[in-house]
C-alpha cells in the first residue's frame, strides 16, 4: 500500500498540532509507524487519503457498533441539523434519551448528560465524594478513566501504550486522594479498606478493563466490589464508557448482574458523536445542581445533534433482536482464528464483542500480565494486517471491537489474512 498523502498530511499536522494528532495513541508510535489518514468510512470500511481500503476493527474506538455512516443515525443526525446545531437550552431529545437509557439500564434512575467520558467521569466521582462527604477513591492499575488530573494515576490506554502511566503537570494534591489497587485482586482493595475505611468515598472499576487491552474480571470479583463497599457505606462506581450497550442493552452491570450505585456512560450513546453520561441511584444524583450542592455544568451537554445521534443509535440496538448474537459470533470465529494460527504464542481474551490479543504465554488477569506482552511481536502483527488492508487498534493494549456491518465475507477475509500470518 502507499500511504505518501497520509505521510505529507502527517507533517504538516505538526506543525500546527501536537504530535500532529489531536489524541496521542493516533500518532501510531506505539507500533514505530506514520498514522494513517482517514478521508471517509462506511459500514465496516474506512477509506483512507491515498485511496486505500481497510476493514475496520477499531470502530472509533468502540461508538460505531452499528458500523460507520448506519442510514438511520445519519438520517436522524440530518434532521436534527436543520433545525440548528446548539441552543443552550433544554430539548426534548435530553428526556428521551435519559428516558431511553433509564429503560435500558434501570440503576441509572437519573442521569446528566455531558459531552465525554472524561467529563462524566470526573463529575460521578464529584458526585460520590458530596454524597459520602469523603475525598478518598480507588481505582485500579491498568483501568483508564480519562485524562481529569486525579485520575492519571497508574492509567492505562494512551499512557500506558507510551510507558508513561503518570502525566506531568498533575500537581501531587490532585492525587493524593487517589488509592490505586490491582484489578483482580481481592486483597488489595482489602488493604486499602483496612487502612482508609472511613475516608473512602467510592471504588471506580471498568467491569470489563479495556484500557490495558481486554481484561475480564474474575468469578466474584465484581461481587467483592459490591460487598465490600456496601459494608463500609462507600459507593462502587462502573464506568462503562466501553462496556455500556456493548455487551448488551443493559451493559455490564446487566451481564454480570451487579448494581452500582453510579454508572458512567459514552461511546455507543454518541452513536459517533461526542456524548457522555453519569447517573445512578436517585438519592445521590439529586446531590447535582441545581437542586443539589454539587456543581456541574457543560455549555454543550446533551446537544440536539449528539442526543439525535444516541437516541436513534440506541433505539436500533434495542429493536434489532440479533445484533449482540451476530457480533459475538463474528468475534469468536476471528478469536478462533488467531488462537488457531498462533497456538500457544498469544492470549486471547474476548467478551462479547471486545477483544484483545496479547502476545505472550502468559494468562492476561491483571495489568502486570498484560506487560508481559511482546509489543515487538504485536507490531509486527499490526504492520502485516494494515498491509493487507486490515485496520487494528494501533497498540498493544487497546481492544478490537467488531461491529454489525461486519459481515460474513469480512470476518472470512480476516481470518484467512490471519491464518496465512509469517511475521511473528
Amino acid at each position: 500500500m502507499n500511504w505518501d498523502k497520509s505521510d505529507q498530511l502527517y507533517e504538516k499536522s505538526k506543525k500546527y498540532i501536537p504530535g500532529g494528532v489531536n489524541s496521542p495513541v493516533r500518532a501510531f508510535q506505539a507500533v514505530g509507524r506514520s498514522p494513517v489518514f482517514i478521508e471517509r468510512a462506511k459500514g465496516s470500511k474506512l477509506y483512507d487519503v491515498d485511496g486505500n481500503e481497510y476493514i475496520d476493527y477499531v470502530c472509533s474506538w468502540g461508538p460505531c457498533i452499528l458500523g460507520h455512516g448506519h442510514i438511520g443515525v445519519i438520517d436522524a443526525v440530518k434532521k436534527a441539523c436543520d433545525n440548528g446545531l446548539t441552543f443552550g437550552a433544554p430539548t426534548e431529545n435530553e428526556y428521551i434519551l435519559a428516558n431511553l437509557i433509564h429503560e435500558l439500564m434501570p440503576s441509572m434512575e437519573l442521569t446528566r448528560l455531558v459531552s465525554s467520558g472524561t467529563e462524566a467521569v470526573m463529575s460521578a466521582i464529584r458526585v460520590a465524594r458530596g454524597y459520602t462527604n469523603r475525598d478518598m477513591i480507588i481505582k485500579f492499575r491498568g483501568c483508564y478513566h480519562g485524562h481529569s488530573d486525579g485520575l492519571l494515576v497508574k492509567a492505562g490506554s494512551g499512557a500506558l501504550t507510551q510507558s508513561v502511566p503518570d502525566s506531568k503537570g498533575v500537581p501531587y494534591d490532585y492525587t493524593k486522594n487517589t488509592l490505586v489497587a490491582d484489578y483482580n485482586d481481592v486483597k488489595s482493595v482489602e488493604d486499602l479498606f483496612e487502612r482508609y475505611a472511613d475516608k473512602i468515598a467510592a471504588i471506580i472499576v471498568e467491569p470489563v478493563a479495556a484500557n490495558m487491552g481486554v481484561v475480564l474480571p474474575e468469578e466474584g470479583f465484581l461481587q467483592f466490589l459490591r460487598d465490600i463497599t456496601t459494608k463500609h457505606d462507600s459507593l462502587l462506581i462502573f464506568d462503562e464508557v466501553i462496556t455500556g450497550f456493548r455487551l448488551g442493552l443493559g451493559g455490564a452491570q446487566e451481564y454480570y448482574g451487579i448494581t452500582p450505585d453510579l454508572t458512567t456512560l459514552g461511546k455507543v450513546i454518541g452513536g459517533g458523536m461526542p456524548v457522555g453520561a453519569y447517573g445512578g441511584r436517585k438519592e445521590i444524583m439529586e446531590m447535582v445542581a441545581p437542586i443539589g450542592p454539587v456543581y456541574q455544568a457543560g455549555t454543550l451537554s446533551g446537544n440536539p445533534i449528539a442526543t439525535a445521534a444516541g437516541i436513534e443509535t440506541l433505539k436500533t440496538l434495542k429493536n434489532t433482536p440479533d445484533v449482540y448474537t451476530r457480533i459475538e459470533f463474528q468475534t469468536n470465529k476471528l478469536a478462533s482464528a488467531i488462537k488457531d494460527r498462533f497456538e500457544n504464542q498469544v492470549c486471547v481474551n474476548r467478551i462479547g464483542s471486545l477483544m484483545s490479543t496479547f502476545f505472550t504465554t502468559k494468562k492476561v488477569i491483571d495489568f502486570d500480565s498484560a506487560l508481559t506482552s511482546d509489543t515487538n511481536k504485536y507490531t509486527n502483527y499490526f504492520g502485516y494486517l494494515l498491509e493487507k488492508g486490515i485496520y487494528l487498534a494501533p497498540s498493544q493494549y487497546e481492544a478490537m471491537f467488531i461491529s454489525y456491518a461486519h459481515s460474513e465475507e469480512d470476518i472470512e477475509k480476516t481470518c484467512e489474512i490471519i491464518r496465512n500470518c509469517t511475521c511473528v
